[in-house]
């Protein structure tokens, strides 16, 4: 079928929006903030199989990453606290993203100078300064993201986005592969630590974006006990009511799907890596299928994804995504039933990683979407936090499941657990009063 000229002109000016500065930048704030979750989840897994660590103990290891998880915690700081010096210079959201990046890299290179055979606890520390100050790092790129561009832009916002978390994510997982099976781990950590210098030159080019106008919490001469709970109120507890109010008895579904939507692909990641290892794929082809070959079908999807949304709307395609979440991530019990066929891998690897893509993109635009400008870090990273913590710790028994049961009946049941984000979808999308826009500012 051939399509209209207006039809072409309409998907030129969706793909257009790809051009804009400020959706360019997502690039490489993207980059920075993908480069640190393999180093402390699948690449780690690989590190820690190929030293002869149990798999049990690598689902417990991956409790480290279950910091992401608890992120709203500290996010009323990030959103309101600024810090000396490096706020007056770089604004609220670029200060905490230099602070986070620079824990980053040196977590990293903390985590270059162990060996997990050898000093497994000094590892799996240092992996939690990584894990802690990746977390902070996604809060302050979360709020800027959402403040730098109207909601009409979010979903191209999210595509980049996507695009350099997944850029970040093959040089984690793929390039780190390639760098341990050619010298070591240790070189290919330092070599990690050394790409978040990329992050950090962003983040002094960058602009900080305009932030809505805060009234003082309290005059000054009023007790200080008084202008922390003041403060406490206004950072912690008023995000948290504005949602409830916002959205009603609405808000406890809204949440309950958002704490499910993860909940089958993240228990499954955990397992990807020793899967490989246990069927006999040596790290250069686990680097160059799965974390690279891998990591270029997610983009295309993350991308596609944007557009999706752009086109068809946020929750048609929610309704997709997680469909697409559970029936690519079965295909995995299948795998595992196969020998080490490089054709194989990759099949499974281009249909798992582009329904990834998809709806990876589409969710970060329902996230943002659900966000209130006044509110942006704390009620973003309560969305985030929510999304992560029931998969990671669900994912962190991954290990045991498979000791116990195998691999194919493993890869059956994270499947299967993302059944009710399908159903949840489907309700979200029949009710009337199902999205109630946030308030606000357009920058």
């Amino acid at each position: 079928m051939i399509l209209s000229k207006d039809k072409l002109l309409l998907w030129g000016n969706a793909f257009g929006v790809y051009t804009r500065p400020r959706v360019i930048a997502m690039l490489f704030l993207g980059f920075s903030a993908g480069l640190p979750l393999f180093l402390v989840f699948g690449t780690l897994s690989v590190w820690l199989r190929r030293e002869g660590i149990d798999r049990t103990t690598i689902g417990f290891v991956s409790w480290v990453a279950i910091l992401y998880g608890f992120k709203f915690v500290w996010a009323p700081l990030v959103d309101r606290l600024p810090l000396p010096l490096l706020t007056a210079w770089l604004g609220q959201r670029r200060s905490w993203m230099l602070l986070a990046q620079c824990g980053v890299l040196a977590g990293l290179w903390l985590m270059a100078a162990n060996n997990p055979a050898a000093s497994l606890n000094t590892l799996v520390a240092a992996a939690l300064l990584v894990a802690f100050s990746s977390a902070t790092q996604d809060i302050s790129i979360d709020a800027w993201r959402i403040e730098a561009v109207p909601v009409d832009l979010q979903g191209a916002m999210a595509g980049t986005y996507q695009l350099g978390y997944r850029l970040g994510l093959i040089l984690a997982g793929g390039g780190a592969l390639v760098i341990a099976g050619n010298s070591s781990w240790n070189l290919a950590y330092f070599t990690m630590g050394c790409a978040m210098l990329i992050g950090m030159l962003t983040t002094l080019l960058v602009s900080e974006p305009q932030h809505p106008a805060r009234a003082p919490a309290s005059p000054r001469h009023t007790h200080a006990l008084h202008r922390l709970g003041v403060w406490f109120v206004e950072a912690v507890v008023f995000p948290f009511v504005e949602f409830f109010k916002r959205n009603g008895a609405m808000a406890l579904v809204i949440l309950l799907f958002i704490g499910l939507f993860r909940i089958s692909d993240i228990t499954m990641g955990v397992m990807t890596g020793p899967l490989y290892v246990d069927m006999g794929f040596t790290d250069e082809q686990i680097g160059w299928v799965s974390k690279t070959f891998g990591i270029i079908v997610t983009i295309v999807g993350a991308l596609l994804g944007g557009v999706l949304v752009m086109r068809y709307g946020i929750l048609p395609m929610l309704i997709v995504a997680a469909v697409l979440v559970v029936t690519t991530n079965l295909v995995f019990a299948w795998l595992s039933t196969l020998g080490p066929e490089i054709v194989w891998l990759a099949l499974v690897i281009t249909a798992d990683n582009l329904s990834g893509g998809i709806a990876g993109s589409t969710f970060i635009a329902y996230l943002s979407s659900l966000t209130n400008r006044a509110y942006t870090a704390t009620q973003y990273a309560l969305f985030s936090s929510l999304m992560l913590l029931p998969a990671k710790f669900i994912g962190g028994f991954s290990g045991k499941v498979v000791d116990e049961y195998g691999y194919i009946l493993f890869f059956l049941y994270a499947g299967l657990l993302g059944i009710p984000a399908v159903l949840l979808a489907i309700y979200l999308m029949s009710r009337k009063d199902r999205f109630q826009g946030a308030v606000r500012t357009e920058p």
